[in-house]
Order: structure tokens, then C-alpha cells, then sequence
């Protein structure tokens, strides 16, 4: 007789590597196929000396590139950030008058410092700082954490993992395949669900990060706020019609990008407004190549993210990917929490032994049980 799983509370955590500052942080109640319950979700600041510290790691994770010995910052780092992180969940659970006693799992994503997709004869590599025995000490509750690596040594690109959550989410919502979910933080990705068996997802092309790290670099803040530069520039299309040559764009499925991958660079000499505005054009004309890709071209996606908060992105992807877009918010999702939900219904198939990556979703040879337990 097969055993059922009650559904029970989990916590996700999520930082990207837009380093806005906030750890993400959601309760969900699931058994790992369906979500029974949306718990609370919060945004957690860092203060400004660790993030500091995190911006300071991931120029050196880049300059270390996987040859030699670790910086050490990264030790510094990671307990810094582990200590953040338990005391972020243990707030949230707290505030909704439960114990930690009444989680079953947490899921610790921890902070992804670099991370190199494979190449033809090489796997891949990646780095996520968060030390899960650390986390599980501190909070006396199961963590899964390291929820890449085991993908990643089986030859998977170990990204994107959202893809088993997101079909969970179009589950109760469009089983048809004509609805696919695209998730903009620092690179966008998307999933799209046969509505039965079969689940695609994989990442498009940048997202938000050239987009701030060129309004940065500017310095005009952290980002084009409200897509006002975007909005008010003209998009350069001879810039635009040379950088969608780039061969990713065109190349097969699976594939994964790290954040860097497509940088500021692409509008190099613009001024702020057409730098901004071809940014968005680039990220969103990539969307839509990346759709002609799939099995069936969806007709609307689900846009969950920091980036579904920029109106210019939001109107490109109608001009640009031909595709209605609409945010989370109008599924009746909260787009900010997904990620950290993501990784609570990901924690409870680790607890499960379930698989969390697939052959069309990371490139793993079969569906790949990853992340490591500290119980």
C-alpha cells in the first residue's frame, strides 16, 4: 500500500544575486505535489555591512572562477549569512504564533556566489554559501540546503529548480499548456508544463541584473525605478538587432546562465535613457526567442519576480515577445514569495526523496534527487 505524506509547514529561504539587500522568507504547507496552504511571507533586510560583505564576496567568487583554493571570505560569509537567515526564519515563525517545533523543514537556497553552466566535455560547477548544519543547530529544525550541487555533478546545469513548483502552481490554474511562468530576478527563466507529464523550464537570458548594474554604474540608484528611464528612452534596434545574435539565445534547451553571463556592457556608450530602454528590449526579445523554443507557444505568462515591477519590461513583452504577460498577482500568487516558497516545497521532497531536477528542466539524466539534509 503506497504511504500517503500529510502536507506539513515548511519554510523557504531566498537571496538572489540581485543583492537588493533582503532575504525572502515564506511558510507554505505542502507534501511536496500540491500546495495545501500559503503561510505568511516577510522581506527580511540584511543590514548594509553584510551585504557589503556579500558584494565584496562575489567580486572575489569571480576573480577565484573555481581555480584554487576558496577565498576566505567565503567562510566569513556564509556564517554571517547562515546566522541571518535562522534568525529571519525563526522571526517569521514566531510572529504567526507558532514554535519551530511546528515546522517540519526548512529550505535553506543559501546565497549562489558563482556558478559556470557545463560545457561539451566539462561539467558544470557551482557555489551557494549557506551552511545548513549551522542553520539546523541554531534553529533545532530539519534543514535541506546545497540543492544544486548533486545535478550539477551528474552533468545537469543545475538551474533552474523552480520548475517542479511552478507546475505545482499551473496545476490549479491551466492544465492546457497554453500559460507558462516566467520568473525575472538577476537572469529570467521559464516554465512551461504540458499540463500532464511533461515540464520544460530553463533560463531565457538576463533579467534585471544588467538593468541595474548599468543604472548603478550610472549612479542613478539601484535600479531603473518603475521603468521610468526605459519608459522615457528609445530603444537603440541597431544595438539591439547585433546583441541578439548572441548564440545562447538560439541554442537548445536545457541551458542555464550565471549572472554575469550578460552584463552592462550591452549598452556600453548609451546614454541612460536608451541604455535602459535597450536593456529592457534585449531581456524581453530574449523571452520571446526563448518561446519559439518550447513544445507549444504559450500565449501568456504568469510573471513572477523583481522584474514584473517594471511597467517598460511588462509592456516589451507584449511588443517585443508577443505574448500577453500578466504578474503573479493576477493568478492569485504572491510574485515576491515564489522563490522562497519555491525552496520550502522543494525542502519537503528532499525530506520525501523526491526528485527536484529532470532531463528537460537542469539536463540531468533522469529525474535527480539533490540537496543534503542536516537533521
Amino acid at each position: 500500500m503506497e504511504q500517503t505524506f500529510e502536507p506539513i509547514w515548511a519554510v523557504g529561504l531566498m537571496t538572489g544575486t540581485v543583492l537588493d539587500g533582503n532575504i525572502d522568507v515564506a511558510m507554505l504547507k505542502t507534501d511536496g505535489e500540491r500546495v495545501a496552504q500559503f503561510g505568511a511571507y516577510t522581506l527580511a533586510p540584511y543590514p548594509r555591512s553584510t551585504r557589503d560583505l556579500l558584494e565584496e564576496t562575489l567580486n572575489q567568487a569571480r576573480a577565484w572562477n573555481f581555480d584554487g583554493p576558496e577565498p576566505a571570505i567565503f567562510a566569513e560569509a556564509e556564517a554571517v549569512l547562515t546566522r541571518a537567515q535562522s534568525e529571519a526564519v525563526r522571526d517569521l515563525v514566531e510572529s504567526q504564533g507558532l514554535a519551530m517545533a511546528d515546522i517540519g523543514i526548512v529550505g535553506f537556497h543559501g546565497q549562489t556566489v558563482l556558478h559556470r553552466a557545463p560545457q561539451a566535455g566539462r561539467i558544470g560547477e557551482t557555489r551557494q554559501l549557506g551552511d545548513g548544519a549551522l542553520m539546523q543547530s541554531i534553529l533545532g529544525c530539519k534543514v535541506a540546503y546545497d540543492f544544486r550541487s548533486a545535478d550539477m555533478r551528474a552533468g545537469g546545469q543545475g538551474a533552474p529548480l523552480s520548475a517542479a513548483y511552478h507546475a505545482a502552481l499551473l496545476r490549479d490554474l491551466d492544465t492546457s499548456g497554453k500559460t507558462a511562468v516566467l520568473n525575472l530576478g538577476g537572469v529570467a527563466n521559464v516554465t512551461w508544463w504540458d499540463g500532464k507529464e511533461r515540464v520544460v523550464a530553463f533560463d531565457t537570458g538576463p533579467a534585471n541584473a544588467p538593468i541595474n548594474d548599468f543604472v548603478k554604474g550610472l549612479g542613478l540608484g539601484e535600479m531603473d525605478r518603475d521603468g521610468a528611464l526605459a519608459l522615457s528612452g528609445s530603444v537603440d534596434e541597431t544595438r539591439l538587432a547585433e546583441l541578439l545574435k548572441h548564440p545562447y539565445l538560439a541554442a537548445p534547451y536545457p541551458k542555464s546562465l550565471d549572472r554575469f553571463d550578460f552584463g552592462a556592457s550591452m549598452a556600453d556608450g548609451l546614454d541612460a535613457r536608451t541604455g535602459a530602454a535597450t536593456l529592457a528590449a534585449f531581456t524581453t526579445s530574449a523571452v520571446g526567442k526563448a518561446l519559439d523554443l518550447l513544445p507549444k507557444r504559450p500565449r501568456r505568462l504568469i510573471v513572477c519576480g523583481g522584474g514584473r515591477h517594471n511597467p517598460a519590461i511588462m509592456q516589451m513583452l507584449g511588443s517585443r515577445a508577443a505574448v500577453e504577460a500578466v504578474p503573479a498577482e493576477a493568478a492569485g500568487w504572491r510574485g515576491d514569495a515564489i522563490e522562497a516558497e519555491c525552496f520550502a516545497f522543494l525542502a519537503v521532497r528532499v525530506l520525501r526523496g523526491m526528485p527536484i531536477s529532470f532531463p528537460t528542466t537542469t539536463g540531468a539524466p533522469e529525474p535527480l534527487r539533490g540537496g543534503r539534509l542536516a537533521a
